[in-house]
């Protein structure tokens, strides 16, 4: 035989050996026919949670041991109750033992609750010469190596603390505290038992069938306590009064608790139970629906800090409870404390001054940035979301006209007469003014000329002197700062804003308003430019921003940046460096001292012996038209100019319907409580 003929042959036979092995190797993974092949394809149904499949995969001899519905369950409350996922199993090694039967090696990961769990095991599985297929010969430690058919796997969770929200003296702002349980005892109910239920209805705003379900519980015996609602720990006139009705009990119990209650509602926030809509949002944050969530205010701004995390403990127990063995643990990590910067007695005393009017306090150190409070009235009790607000509670906020829930100091206001140092500021920096400049002009009303028709500028009262920068600001002259605004033009008056911030989101994690030039973000007639130069126009301020335009006027030009999350010597930063010249700023600061100084100055009643302050007047027109019923709005802004006091204070407030209140004048009888 000639060598072409064998290699032939060889050929062959090579093909021939190549198609045997690739036909064994085929009809072996074929079907699910290989032990491996059928391990990998139950654990791909553990993993999705297929337990139906799961059980089809499992031989006669283990069904006899289980029922599908048992053993459905069984997987379904263990993998579900630790939170299973991303499961992988490994085969690592695959030994024939006997005919048609298998010993599989295997690795196990998973993720739970607790963390990963990881183990190494091993299964038989065993041909079915029916359907040709291995199937697993189970039992209950193919789900942990340590787990009989008689045990329980338990999860065990520590809850976490919230972390508290404090002010800069460590007092508490929300924290834990005590709260009242109010319920009742069936069995010592009176035989008025309906007339009870409607008393208490009214007193706790809860309604008569609510409380009619919580009796009718299932649960309820008749010497079982009902809860019907939680009520504030210092509510003792609420508590005499529930107490004089039969089979009334109130318990102690600890939860969120706000002190400064309405004081600090809008800036604190609440916390709520989550909703199904909160779960959806954040699927991996480990929520349930026992969690609760912030919904407002810090509580909601720094959730994912004050949290914390649950403690969990994965056991596996003897069926008479014993703990066998632990096979993952979390430790619990307590939400974290955050300090701010405010200060709870300043906030507390401008709240209580203002609570009956729509107003607005902001206090900042204007050295540091500092915010040292921040008060919006009216406001709410955050307490109440924590005891369950009744319906009528909630409806009352609601439908009060002066919306308690509205943050005034978050939002854009019309700043009248407290702008005019800012057109100063802007002229002297651009140069296009100086303290020297003077308009001409004696009559209360002006107007550049006959092109305005018959618009006016007016201003409230006469003086003597020259119109200048200083006189103009110690006697409130709307005309000088119109003509003013004219004289910078505005080009330059634009940017001079823009400079400052105007019509910019600053990213102080406050949910602000950006301060507007315009209702468009430019000044499109004269009359427009004019009016802007006073603080009316459409100019609008946020008062937030106003504290920090008015620090420069201590800080040689530069506007600090305002903060409130406590910082040990942290280093000062300017929200906008050279926002005015250095010249600019000290020239407007020693005209607004006048403003206090001068017996002639509209804030000579702010005036305290011993110390140094800056402060000016305003009143805004809220309507197109200057009659006197328009809404007006009242504004006083304050700075401590003497370095050496410890009361360093920028204080932008306002006051709306402040025509019969007396405006600025009533927010300064309010503001010389601080310094008294």
């Amino acid at each position: 035989m000639d060598k072409k003929k064998l290699l032939i042959i060889a050929i062959i036979f090579v093909i021939v050996v190549l198609l045997g092995v690739g036909i064994f190797i085929f009809m072996k993974n074929n079907n699910g026919i290989s032990p491996t092949s059928s391990l990998e394809e139950y654990a791909s149904f553990v993993k999705t949670g297929d337990y139906e499949s799961m059980y089809s995969l499992i031989t006669s001899e283990s069904k006899n041991s289980i029922s599908e519905e048992d053993f459905i369950a069984r997987h379904k409350n263990i993998y579900d109750g630790i939170s299973m996922s991303d499961y992988n199993l490994e085969v690592t090694s695959e030994e024939k033992v006997d005919t048609g039967k298998y010993r599989l090696n295997y690795d196990v990961s998973m993720n739970t609750s607790a963390g990963e769990v990881k183990f190494s095991s091993n299964s038989y599985l065993i041909k079915n010469n029916e359907n040709k297929k291995y199937e697993l010969e189970w039992s209950s430690n193919f789900i942990h190596p340590s787990l009989n058919d008689t045990d329980k796997i338990k999860v065990k969770t520590t809850e976490s603390l919230r972390g508290r929200i404090l002010d800069r003296n460590g007092e508490v702002l929300a924290g834990e505290g005590d709260v009242s349980s109010v319920g009742l005892v069936p069995g010592k109910m009176s035989e008025n038992k309906e007339e009870d239920i409607q008393k208490i209805s009214e007193l706790l705003d809860v309604s008569v069938e609510s409380i009619n379900k919580s009796l009718n519980a299932s649960y309820v015996k008749s010497d079982t306590f009902v809860p019907i609602k939680k009520v504030g720990a210092k509510e003792y006139d609420l508590k005499d009064k529930l107490l004089e009705i039969k089979g009334i009990k109130i318990t102690t119990s600890k939860d969120r608790v706000y002190p400064l209650a309405e004081a600090s509602s809008h800036l604190i926030g609440y916390i709520q139970n989550v909703t199904a809509e909160d779960l959806e949002k954040n699927p991996d944050k480990g929520y349930n629906q026992n969690s609760v969530i912030g919904k407002a205010g810090f509580e909601k701004q720094f959730e994912d800090r004050l949290r914390g995390t649950s403690g969990k403990e994965i056991n596996i127990e003897s069926e008479d409870g014993v703990i066998k063995k632990t096979i993952a643990t979390k430790e619990v990590q307590n939400g974290e404390d955050i300090k701010l910067t405010i200060d709870a007695g300043i906030q507390s005393k401008l709240y209580e001054e203002l609570k009956e009017d729509k107003g607005l306090f902001v206090v900042m150190n204007p050295k540091t940035g500092e915010l040292l409070a921040l008060v919006s009235t009216p406001s709410y009790d955050n307490n109440q979301f924590i005891y369950g607000m009744g319906t009528q509670k909630w409806n009352s906020i609601k439908e009060d006209e002066r919306n308690p829930m509205y943050i005034r100091y978050a939002k854009t206001w019309c700043p009248g007469s407290t702008f005019k140092p800012v057109t100063a500021a802007i002229g002297l920096t651009s140069g296009k003014l100086t303290e020297e400049d003077t308009f001409s002009y004696n009559d209360l009303s002006w107007q550049k000329n006959s092109s305005w028709g018959d618009y006016n500028i007016t201003t409230l009262t006469p003086y003597n002197g020259e119109k200048n920068i200083k006189n103009a600001l110690i006697h409130s002259d709307n005309i000088f700062f119109a003509q003013a605004a004219l004289k910078i033009g505005k080009d330059d008056f634009v940017q001079g804003l823009k400079n400052i911030g105007f019509e910019e989101n600053l990213n102080l994690n406050l949910g602000l308003s950006p301060s507007k030039i315009s209702n468009s973000g430019e000044i499109k007639t004269e009359i427009g430019l004019a009016d802007s130069g006073y603080g009316q126009g459409e100019i609008l301020v946020n008062p937030i921003h106003m504290a920090s335009i008015y620090s420069a006027f201590v800080n040689d030009g530069n506007m600090v940046k305002p903060y409130i999350e406590y910082k040990i010597d942290g280093q000062v930063e300017y929200l906008k460096e050279n926002a005015f010249s250095k010249e600019a700023a000290n020239i407007v600061k020693e005209d607004l001292i006048q403003v206090v100084e001068n017996p002639e100055g509209t804030a000579t009643d702010m005036k305290i012996s011993g110390v140094s302050l800056a402060g000016k007047t305003g009143t805004a027109e809220l309507k197109a038209s200057k009659d006197e019923t328009a809404e007006t709005l009242g504004w006083f802004n304050l700075i401590t100019t003497d370095s050496a006091s410890d009361k360093q204070y920028v204080i932008v407030s306002m006051v709306e319907d402040a025509r019969d209140l007396g405006g600025s004048h009533y927010l300064i009888k309010k503001i010389r409580t601080l310094f008294e």
